[in-house]
């Protein structure tokens, strides 16, 4: 080591097809060996930074002539000297834990980025690198339901407190608007196989037994015990039977009319076309209805789903139900039979719903996400998407929009 020098190129200019090429031929030409390198653009703007060893007595021919090829190009050119101890101390860092930072919204401010780098500070951790997820964000807003924005942190460091980082991003994400999602940088963020979901209020914009109180003339009735038990006011079987027992009488053509005019959840189409070409299995865990569980596994082609039973006589519903009830400690029971089904690891597991009944399945899998959810369930989930539709799980998948379409 005492015969070489460690210096970073850093290059600054107008991104041009090439300028990587010829750095690293120059480079090349004097054997230096390349210990890091990292490349950005912004708005046309380049940004390369080369960290690389050479021996000592080619440092001044090869300082001159990346200077010299720089001027050339039309590019900036700055060297910076690194010391031996200074590498081995970045070199040390390597085997800290590796965590991802997703921050997603309508759009991001100057702000939002703030707040959330500074509490990524406190916790003594370092961004190593910040990248854009979405697509370049357009000047007109005059349709601001479309708009979406996500740019992703990738953060390294012994984490203090979990539970103190967790707790200010609740608060960031409460004040700004925006969602935050933190999560390990482990191969099991890379390699998700199989998502659950809930149906009623996330799949679909409504409560499929509040539709059927409604055409039964007890929505009012019906209403007051859907919210008291989404709240986790009271138990979701008592919840579930005292508002089954309201729809007696109801004719069975009912449930085709209200099928097929689902309203479907914003981001859904994208979402399961993405899912489904990326292989992912996809079932439905539901305190709801097989009935309407089963048009969506048509409509989207969902692998699983495992609902209720509303029992039909004479084409009348009885107000009773057929077989166990689907609540929030069977819905995990099945996500973990599914996965052991596909032989996938539970912390391949993707797990999304809204109510306090879907906490068990969201706490299980290897990511729990709360989709527009009462305060209770997202402060006892790990993950939560408020600001945008479903497709929004795919940013925190790292998933970027020039790979999967706008």
């Amino acid at each position: 080591m005492e015969n070489c020098n460690i210096i970073l190129l850093s290059v600054f200019g107008d991104d041009k097809p090439g300028v990587t090429a010829t750095m690293t031929g120059i480079l090349g030409g004097y054997n230096a060996e390349i210990l890091d390198i990292g490349q950005a653009d912004i708005h046309h703007s380049l940004a390369l930074g080369i960290l690389f060893k050479i021996d000592n007595d080619v440092k001044g021919p090869i300082l001159k002539d990346l200077l010299f090829k720089g001027y050339e190009i039309g590019v900036k050119v700055r060297f910076t000297p690194i010391s031996v101890e200074r590498y081995k101390q970045w070199v040390s860092r390597q085997g800290k834990e590796r965590y991802v930072v997703t921050i997603l919204g309508k759009i991001i401010t100057a702000t939002q980025v703030s707040l959330v780098s500074a509490a990524i500070a406190e916790q003594n951790l370092n961004i190593d690198s910040i990248k854009r997820l979405t697509g370049r964000p357009p000047l007109d807003r005059t349709n601001i339901e479309d708009l979406r924005s996500c740019v992703e942190l990738s953060i390294r460091g012994d984490l203090k407190d979990k539970s103190a980082l967790s707790s200010k991003f609740l608060e960031i994400s409460a004040n700004q608007g925006i969602d935050i999602s933190f999560q390990k940088d482990d191969m099991y963020r890379r390699t998700r196989r199989l998502i659950c979901f809930d149906m009623d209020s996330t799949l679909i914009k409504t409560e499929v037994i509040d539709e059927l109180a409604d055409r039964a003339g007890v929505g009012s009735e019906v209403r007051a015990i859907t919210e008291s038990a989404m709240r986790g006011e009271i138990d979701f079987k008592e919840s579930f039977t005292r508002r089954v027992s309201l729809l007696k009488g109801l004719d069975e053509s009912v449930m085709k009319e209200i099928a097929e005019n689902l309203p479907i959840m914003d981001g859904a189409e994208r979402l399961f076309g993405v899912l489904k070409k990326s292989g992912f299995k996809i079932a439905i865990l539901s305190g709801g209805f097989t009935y309407f569980g089963e048009y969506l596994k048509k409509r989207f082609g969902i692998d699983y789903v495992y609902a209720n039973n509303l029992e039909i006589v004479n084409g009348k519903l009885t107000g009773r139900f057929t077989g166990d009830i689907v609540d929030g400690r069977r819905k995990a029971e099945l996500l973990n039979l599914i996965a052991q089904v596909e032989h996938i690891e539970l912390e391949q597991v993707i797990a999304v719903g809204d109510g306090a009944n879907d906490l068990p399945m969201l706490n299980l899998a290897g990511l729990g996400i709360a989709f527009h959810a009462k305060p209770k369930v997202k402060a006892n989930a790990s993950q939560s998407i408020s600001t945008i539709g479903l497709d929004g799980i795919l940013y925190f998948l790292g998933f970027r929009d020039f790979h999967i379409g706008n």
